[in-house]
């Protein structure tokens, strides 16, 4: 059905005019999108693209007025459909979504609340409405300019005909985690977690850009013995209470009140699901390491008071990024076979060295791994994942020692075969990290040349 719905939109009689970008690139990713019998979540890859492309067509042409000191948005348009709703329905699926909108205390700007209304349009399926009622709406096109694809009679129908697809089908997007919407539409894993009655948490907390921050947690509390937060982790709700824009001791009053009550936190985690640092708490990171150089930032709870000798920093934060502290041992040249067997002979080989480590940081970005040398900043490798062959862990030793198989070390006098990189981590969490995530880069244990 979604097929044919896509190809009447290329059909003679509705074609979708090639000088408009947007509504091309709005089609490819709706085809993306959709899914044989799916549901769309926020981990869809593609969700994000289309929210962009829809602002995107939703501001075009959009004109400021001359005295005016708000800059206009397309929530401002939005906003108004009510009051100029000939229907006169104040509690119309639409209505009471803008309502909604409007009462959410996370958001900030006008651009986040446009954001917010968008994913909750999509969720009730009242996309495709919106923008029909949008384009009738004489008093509103006026604040379009002829640009607009609104405006254009040869635009608008093609865009409707995408958005009543978009209609059709079923978005299970988590509305609540809309306190970054100002910023971005790439949102934060979010977790929520729920605590029985305690005197005292134990999280000690910052107040920076209008976010609540944890920065420690207190030896021996039950935050740090549950582990439900980690320093650099952003307190969103206390029991439904937004904290968004929260005052110097907001969530501390909000506790006191609800002391001896359960507790319900939605947590927003500094880091994403494949490692990188969320970029709009970049900055907030980086406050908080220059007043607290000492502050430690790790995304593994369970490496929370594992005592003294795990305490060391095995993780920094350089350019954006959360790179790895690791002790580069060395390397050799194994010969023809880069199979995940030679990797038992390979790493003691190196070790027989006795090279001098180096300690260095390990940066395993979305294509390939680059190694630096932490005190000069000098790189001493870079390889893509399609030029590794396997990677694992020496079990005869300590579990922290781990390594890489590389086609044609430029080092050695052999010029095709297979070099073994050591490296040793900070802790076996760490090391195990670590190579789930070069696994998961080149996908594939083995090949020859």
């Amino acid at each position: 059905m979604f097929a044919e719905q896509c190809e009447l939109l290329c059909h003679p009689g509705s074609t979708m005019p090639p000088r408009e970008p947007l509504l091309s690139a709005l089609k490819v990713c709706l085809l993306s999108l959709k899914t044989e019998r799916s549901v769309v979540t926020d981990s869809n890859p593609q969700l994000s693209s289309c929210c962009q492309l829809l602002e995107l067509i939703l501001r075009k042409g959009i004109q400021q007025p001359v005295l005016g000191l708000v800059h206009r948005d397309y929530w401002h348009c939005l906003e108004q459909l009510p009051q100029l709703d000939t229907c006169g329905s104040r509690l119309s699926p639409i209505s009471l979504a803008l309502e909604q909108t409007s009462a959410c205390k996370k958001l900030l700007t006008p651009q986040g609340k446009g954001r917010y209304f968008l994913r909750l349009a999509l969720n009730k399926r009242i996309l495709g409405g919106v923008v029909q009622h949008l384009s009738h709406t004489t008093k509103l096109l006026e604040w379009y300019s002829p640009i607009s694809i609104l405006r254009n009679e040869e635009l608008v129908e093609p865009f409707l005909s995408l958005v009543r697809v978009l209609s059709e089908m079923e978005f299970k997007l988590d509305v609540e985690n809309c306190s970054f919407l100002d910023d971005s539409w790439l949102l934060p894993v979010c977790d929520v977690y729920e605590l029985v009655p305690c005197r005292e948490l134990g999280i000690v907390l910052r107040y920076l850009g209008g976010r609540v921050i944890v920065l420690d947690l207190i030896e021996g509390s039950q935050a740090q013995v549950d582990r439900f937060v980690l320093p650099g982790d952003i307190i969103d709700e206390i029991n439904g209470i937004s904290l968004r824009n929260a005052t110097n001791g907001q969530a501390g009053a909000v506790l006191a009140r609800l002391r001896g009550c359960p507790l319900s936190l939605r947590v927003l985690r500094w880091r994403m699901e494949d490692g990188t640092v969320y970029q709009p708490v970049v900055k907030l990171l980086q406050a908080l390491r220059q007043e607290n150089p000492s502050l430690r930032l790790t995304s593994d709870p369970q490496q929370q008071g594992r005592g003294v000798a795990h305490r060391e920093q095995s993780q920094c934060l350089n350019e954006g990024r959360i790179v790895y502290i690791v002790e580069f041992l060395g390397k050799a040249n194994i010969g023809m076979y880069g199979g995940k067997e030679v990797l038992q002979h390979g790493i003691p080989l190196v070790l027989e060295q006795n090279q001098p480590g180096k300690t260095v940081l390990l940066d395993l970005k979305e294509t390939h791994v680059t190694c630096t040398e932490k005190s000069t900043k000098l790189e001493l490798f870079q390889h893509h994942y399609i030029e590794i062959s396997c990677v694992g862990r020496y079990c005869q030793l300590d579990h922290t020692i781990f390594a890489f198989c590389v086609v044609d070390c430029p080092e050695t006098q052999h010029r095709a075969g297979f070099c073994c990189v050591v490296l040793q981590a900070r802790s076996p969490p760490d090391c195990e990290e670590i190579i789930n995530r070069i696994a998961t880069g080149f996908k594939h244990t083995e090949w020859f040349v």
